[in-house]
Formats: C-alpha cells, structure tokens, sequence
C-alpha cells in the first residue's frame, strides 16, 4: 500500500510539476523539448509501475488459488472460500482491540479498491479468524477480496461467504 501511496503522491507531484515546466516551456521554447522527453520517460515509468502493482496482485490471487474459475468450483462445491495464511496459523489473537485493527484494516483495503465495495462486503473477526459476507458482483471479485483480506496484518485465515450477483 506504500507503493501505491507513493505512487499517487508521484503522480500528483509530476502533474504540478508538468503545469509549471509548461508555463516556463512557453517562456523558453528551447526548453519545451526537454521538458516533452521528460515528460515521455516520466509517463512511462508509472506506466511500468502500475503494470508491475497488478502484476503483484494477479501472482498473489493465482498462488492462492483465488482465481475466478477455483472460487466459483469452490464455492459451488462449499458454499464458501477459505484461506490460511501459512506463517501465522498457528498464533492467535486474543485482544479485541486487535480484531477491531484487523476489520478497519481489511475494511481499508476493499475501500481502495475500485473491484470492490465496502457496503456490500461484511467483515468480522474473531481470534484474528475473518470473515466476509454479502456480495460482489464476479467470481474474480471473490478472490480479490480474500486475497485483500488475507493482506492485513494479524489475519490467521479467511472465511467467505460471499455471493455473486451481477450489478
């Protein structure tokens, strides 16, 4: 999440940086070529930045078994998706103030992303023990939000129920 923090920052930061280079440009003519190269080498950079973020995400849901296809066969077999995070399965969290960390926390995360909704996705804990409930509109949404879930610092698994009702 830092990444894409900084990411949005950079973003912010170049476009400001754009306006003003472009008000000098006009000042300058010389200097409007320069500015266009950089321009150019900046576009392509957070291109290749976001590419990469997506990447991160689309390794983590097939590692997980959390494609489309699996949760849906999964889902229709179980009537829900269950995960466990490997390193931390065997601790537990037993304060309250911590789960109610780990629910603002994955709650956070569904909010940033665009896949998915914060109203229509219920998340408890227990023990560090998630669990999703209500609805998204695809099977890949399903993944994204066990996978986002799983993410949050003192998860030991994740339960979901989610269905799947198209908007």
């Amino acid at each position: 999440m830092k990444f894409l923090n900084g990411l949005v920052l950079g973003i912010i930061i170049g476009a400001v940086g754009c306006w003003y280079v472009e008000k000098k440009a006009q000042e300058h003519p010389e200097s409007e070529q320069r500015f266009k190269e950089s321009a150019s080498k900046a576009g392509a950079a957070a291109s290749d930045a976001a590419s990469n973020l997506g990447d991160a995400i689309k390794a983590k849901i097939e590692t997980l078994d959390l494609r489309g296809d699996q949760v849906k066969d999964e889902m229709a077999r179980d009537g829900k998706v269950v995960r466990r995070k490997a390193q931390e399965a065997g601790s537990k969290v037993a304060d309250a103030a911590a789960d109610a960390r780990i629910i603002a926390s994955v709650k956070t995360k569904f909010a940033k992303d665009p896949d998915l909704s914060v109203w229509s996705i219920s998340v408890s804990c227990h023990e560090g023990h998630v669990a999703l409930s209500g609805t998204v509109p695809t099977p890949d949404g399903v993944g994204r939000a066990v996978a986002l879930a799983l993410e949050a610092n003192g998860v030991v698994d994740v339960t979901s129920t989610l269905e799947i009702k198209p908007k």
